[in-house]
């Protein structure tokens, strides 16, 4: 297997993307805190207390989604039957034809997750 320039020229790409959005983010960042210091000596000059903050906000966790177990099941399931499907059909043309089974474990995954969710739920209003 042999690289191209057109991978090579993609890889970059991607490489600068990322660099870009870090530079960015890094100058917002800085740019915040910037106005943030000019305010707060303002402030000072004209001799009003500020109370101290930090500078990173503080995330509060929120609560989990209560679909996102039943949502993650339902796309195990169906990925891993499309799968299935797509194998068992292409069984003569690849020398083993014994792969079609491989997503298996995905698709008894998918519906354990979709029944626990259902089971052991909390009932709708």
């Amino acid at each position: 297997m042999s690289a191209t320039i057109g991978d090579g020229i993609s890889t970059l790409a991607i490489a600068g993307g990322i660099v870009g959005y870090l530079y960015f983010k890094h100058q917002s960042k800085r740019q915040r805190i910037e106005v943030i210091h000019q305010e707060r000596m303002a402030a000072m000059e004209k001799g009003i207390p500020l109370p101290e903050f930090p500078l990173e906000q503080t995330h509060e966790p929120r609560p989990g989604d209560r679909d996102v177990i039943k949502i993650l099941g339902i796309v195990l399931f169906t990925l891993s039957i499309g799968a299935m499907i797509a194998l068992y059909w292409n069984r003569s043309a690849a020398p083993t034809a014994g792969f079609w089974v491989f997503p298996l474990p995905f698709a008894f995954l998918g519906v354990g997750l979709v029944a626990f969710e259902l089971l052991n739920g909390e009932p709708r209003r």
